[in-house]
């Protein structure tokens, strides 16, 4: 660790880095140009950490377990617990002592479990990097990059560590993370100056950036938290913005922090009043406050997520973040490119013209070498133009090259064709056009632009109506090779049309169809012309009129874009910072937003968006910013998604009303009961034990089955609608509580009879009231999980069973005579039948 703290300390002095030579790193880091051997690289690993801003891969298994019991009023009741065992009765310590212990021992196990599987998805979208060792290219996880690796970088990739360059070729970052500069810096491993400011260091490249075009070959100086970003994020702390369910559960906890506290101290001072046992009173308020508090709600909550992921990651969804599960169940506005999503994703050339549009040798020879010669951005578009055709590149030679990029929207590459210097340069066909003068004619005499250009309009009109998506291509000879090559792109000669297309998919009409069911509307956001993009909607069964181009959006204010885009189905023809812009008007006017989006110019929108969904083979840069990731780029895996989303979402409600419900009024009723009973209605072991085995059914809730009208509609986190329900089903459970103590007390039973008979109707009913509010349904018309039934069930007997083992006196327990237990029956099913009936009136006032 003391060469990492070095190399934090000497990164600090820009002259140090920056303006040195990279034979100097490579000696002080001890490496070469070939890379690290696979053992220094493991031991570097061990001495620096691994490369992530936190430092630790997950949460340690004892740190996790601890975490089971950091509430203050589990810290309390075992300190009180502590004090009783020396003071009092150390059978019933050790007993409320051993309750605590499997009531963590359980949320434990639960959360590692939940944990280790979320780890184990996250595997599967990891970020890979590819760098030298022992001289051999290999990929590894970003995870485990160290200082003195070289790594390869390309268009899309995200920089994983702070490097300073060995070589580049036309290379563009973004550093707008950094910086907050917009458009992409050229790089180069030229040395700097020692006081060149960090947005001035060209031969640097930072993590969290990522490579907008070209490739470079660069040498790891700092991981983790060392890098700039890392402390970046240190000085201020970065952190997740709070989602709506977390600020909610937050709130709802300060609700039940209130109650707890109000009730604690009166529970305790009205006991104390009436003269009975201090050290009882005390441990019998906090147990209750234990038991008002749903304190296994983060690890449940945790559960359901993670086997709602599991279950997502069977349908190939991955969810790299949790808390997302929730916004993409509720969301109700889809935004998505068309290519791939929408159409095969196989994108095949459908001609390639003069300016006359017939089919010409020049034009594809021209093509080709572009295509052939053009190494900064590897895509499916010069794939298709060497698939189409191939020509002889034998008397041929690359001199240079300009990568494209998103505001150029064009590519050029120099070569020498048989001794002659031609640039040739392709791309969307109103930027080829404006760097051209003349347009060259099948006999190769040329023509000015201006004189043809109504008629090539007319031609890329005609090709987009018939869904083709149409470039240009012109070239350029040059007498010498220019020392900056992006200069020469004017005064070009307009030589023809590249026409392309990509066939929407068989089945995509019903696709969408079905997102429309599910309260789901799509949108396309593209950049492909207003004909295209109508085209190829029209095919898809989409609204087409009215659209939203790109030139429209940027004349239009943010309030009128804000009144437009529910009403539009299709934008063409936009820009890539306008994308962010369509997503967050869609917010402003009361959507949830999901953008699903795979390239480098998505990574706004992926942010911008309420869910940020990628593919598994999208750009790192795209994939890193997702909060979900495909394992395919097909809308029907995306609904599958939604559907499992929105069962997470149903059953994480499902606990948060069943434990706050059950809890509230349980805990309602031995508040009150204690303050007119001579003696204490249950132990504080008691509370414990009805508290833990009244959790067990619940923690069970992750598998339980889904009402369909749950899964048809997105639906949002309501916390006023929780607590109503906590207050009315609540009270429903007091009056048959209540009903419980006064026949108790009129059948005159001891204290240890009465005790035992309110544990037996208080769990009971518990455990079966979870069957009648998991659903709006009529419990005998929602069938629920065979874990749940099967918890529930078991539960049942384990309680009716407890007063009759061998230790039941321990606990304080003692068996009822038949009668008694009759009684208590009856009472539990005139319970669940008014449960159902008050469940029916909530319901019709009521809506979530």
């Amino acid at each position: 660790m003391k060469e990492n703290r070095r190399t934090a300390k000497t990164k600090a002095d820009p002259a140090f880095f920056w303006s040195i030579g990279v034979e100097r790193h490579l000696v002080r880091l001890q490496t070469s140009a070939q890379g690290l051997s696979g053992g220094e690289a493991r031991a570097r690993l061990k001495r620096f950490g691994i490369n992530r801003l936190n430092g630790k891969k997950k949460t340690g298994a004892w740190r996790l377990f601890f975490a089971q019991f950091k509430s203050a009023i589990i810290l309390i009741l075992l300190f009180a617990t502590g004090l009783s065992f020396f003071l009092h009765d150390k059978v019933d310590a050790l007993i409320i002592l051993s309750i605590v212990l499997i009531s963590g021992i359980l949320g434990f196990w639960q959360e590692k479990g939940a944990a280790d599987a979320v780890e184990k998805l996250l595997a599967l979208v990891q970020i890979k990097v590819a760098v030298l060792r022992d001289n051999t290219l290999a990929e590894i996880a970003a995870d485990e990059l160290v200082p003195g690796d070289i790594v390869l970088l390309k268009a899309g990739d995200i920089i994983p560590a702070d490097c300073q360059l060995l070589a580049a070729e036309h290379l563009f970052i973004d550093e707008a993370i950094l910086t907050g500069e917009s458009y992409p810096v050229e790089k180069s491993p030229e040395l700097v100056a020692a006081d060149a400011p960090l947005g001035r260091r060209s031969n640097a490249l930072w993590m969290g950036t990522h490579v907008q075009s070209g490739e470079a070959k660069a040498l790891v100086i700092a991981t983790g938290r060392s890098t700039e970003f890392g402390k970046l994020s240190g000085r201020l702390k970065l952190k997740a913005p709070e989602t709506e369910f977390e600020r909610g559960v937050r709130r709802f906890g300060y609700l039940l922090m209130e109650v707890t506290l109000m009730l604690v101290i009166m529970i305790f001072a009205v006991n104390v009043y009436l003269h009975k046992p201090v050290i009882d009173s005390f441990l019998f308020a906090l147990a209750l406050a234990v038991g008002l508090t749903p304190q296994l709600l983060p690890a449940v909550i945790s559960i359901n997520l993670a086997h709602g992921a599991k279950r997502m990651a069977a349908e190939k969804v991955i969810v790299k973040q949790l808390a997302s599960i929730e916004n993409f169940g509720s969301m109700n506005v889809l935004c998505s490119d068309k290519t791939g999503t929408l159409t095969e994703g196989r994108i095949q050339v459908h001609g390639i013209l003069d300016v006359e549009g017939n089919p010409g040798d020049k034009v594809s020879r021209f093509a080709y070498f572009n295509a052939y010669f053009e190494t900064g951005f590897n895509n499916a578009i010069d794939q298709a133009i060497r698939d189409f055709r191939s020509f002889n590149v034998e008397n041929c030679r690359k001199l240079a090259e300009v990568p494209y990029d998103f505001y150029r929207k064009r590519l050029s590459v120099l070569i020498s064709d048989a001794g002659a210097n031609v640039l040739i340069t392709k791309g969307a066909l109103t930027h080829v056009l404006d760097a051209c003068s003349h347009s060259e004619n099948p006999d190769g005499t040329l023509t000015d632009i201006e004189a043809v250009r109504e008629s090539i309009q007319q031609r890329y009109e005609l090709f987009s109506a018939q869904g083709l998506r149409t470039l240009g291509i012109a070239y350029k000879p040059l007498s010498e090779v220019p020392e900056q090559v992006k200069d020469e792109e004017r005064g070009m000669r307009f030589l023809g049309f590249l026409t392309l297309f990509d066939p929407p998919k068989s089945h995509c009409a019903q696709t969408i169809g079905r997102l429309r069911q599910l309260g789901v509307t799509l949108k396309i956001i593209t950049g492909d012309n207003r004909l295209v993009a109508e085209t190829v909607s029209r095919q898809l069964g989409l609204d087409t009129a009215e659209m939203l181009t790109g030139r429209e959006i940027e004349q239009m204010s943010g309030n009128a874009l804000i009144h437009r885009v529910a009403g539009i189905n299709v934008f063409a023809e936009v820009e890539p910072n306008q994308k962010e812009r369509i997503i967050l008007a869609l917010k402003q006017a009361g959507f949830v937003v999901g953008y699903m989006g795979d390239g480098i110019n998505d990574v706004s929108a992926l942010h911008a968006a309420d869910v940020g969904i990628s593919v598994d083979g999208a750009a790192d840069v795209a994939k890193e910013t997702a909060q979900i990731v495909l394992l395919e780029k097909d809308l029907d895996v995306l609904i599958e998604g939604v559907k499992e989303g929105r069962m997470t979402f149903a059953n994480t409600l499902k606990y948060v009303l069943m434990a706050t419900s059950a809890n509230f009024g349980n805990m309602f009723s031995m508040a009150g009961a204690s303050l007119f009973l001579s003696f204490l209605p249950l132990l504080p072991k008691q509370i414990l034990l009805t508290n833990l085995l009244t959790d067990i059914p619940e923690m069970t809730i992750a598998s339980d089955n889904v009402d369909a009208d749950m899964v048809t509609q997105p639906r949002r986190w309501d916390i006023r609608f929780i607590r109503k329900f906590m207050f009315v089903f609540g009270l429903v459970s007091s009056l048959f509580d209540y009903l419980t103590f006064g026949l108790l007390l009129w059948l005159e039973v001891p204290s240890t009879q009465f005790r035992t008979g309110w544990f037996l109707e208080s769990v009971v009913s518990a455990a079966l009231i979870v069957l009648v509010v998991r659903s709006r349904k009529p419990v005998f018309k929602s069938r629920p999980g065979n874990a749940l039934l099967s918890a529930t069930l078991a539960i049942i007997v384990l309680t009716i069973a407890l007063p009759y083992l061998p230790f039941a006196s321990w606990i304080g327990f003692q068996p009822l005579p038949p009668t008694i237990l009759a009684l208590l029956g009856t009472v539990v099913i005139f319970y669940i039948a008014a449960a159902e009936a008050a469940k029916r009136i909530f319901y019709r006032f009521v809506k979530i």
